[in-house]
This record gives structure tokens, sequence and C-alpha cells, in this order.
């Protein structure tokens, strides 16, 4: 399975929780109380609105050509108590 990238804006929310849009995949939009739960809410949209895409033989936008990922520097949100 090939992995894409997807950039992702994310902000917080004034009454609370974040927001995640992306200026690479029109319609991606996620809300959720954490960071983290709206990362994933948002790879789930993701997921589904690329498969929307090969489904109707769209192309991707050229930004979400699937990336080899040979050695990536990211930051990682994590709960604690």
């Amino acid at each position: 399975m090939a992995e894409i990238v997807v950039k992702v804006n994310l902000e917080a929310l004034p009454e609370g929780g974040f927001l995640a849009t992306s200026d690479s995949l029109p319609g991606l939009i996620a809300q959720g109380r954490t960071i983290s739960e709206t990362i994933e809410i948002a790879q789930d949209v993701a997921r589904k609105l690329i498969e929307s895409y090969k489904e109707h033989g769209d192309p991707l936008p050229e930004e979400l050509q699937p990336v080899p990922v040979q050695r990536a520097e990211l930051q990682i949100p994590v709960g604690v108590a």
C-alpha cells in the first residue's frame, strides 16, 4: 500500500478543540477535541476523499502523489495526564 503525504493546517478553536483543513486536498475538514483526535479524523477524511478520486478516475492533485519516505523528522502530539 502506498502512502501519500497530505499537508494539513491545524488551528485551535476559540470554543475548544481543533480544526484541520488542507489546501492541497479540497474538501478535507476535520474537527476533534484533541490534536491527536483531529489528526486521526483528518486521516480518515483524506483516505475517503482519495478513494473517491480514484473511483471516479480523477487524477490526484500533484502534491498528493505517493512519496516513498526514506527518512523523515516528525513532531507528534502525545497526550499526558
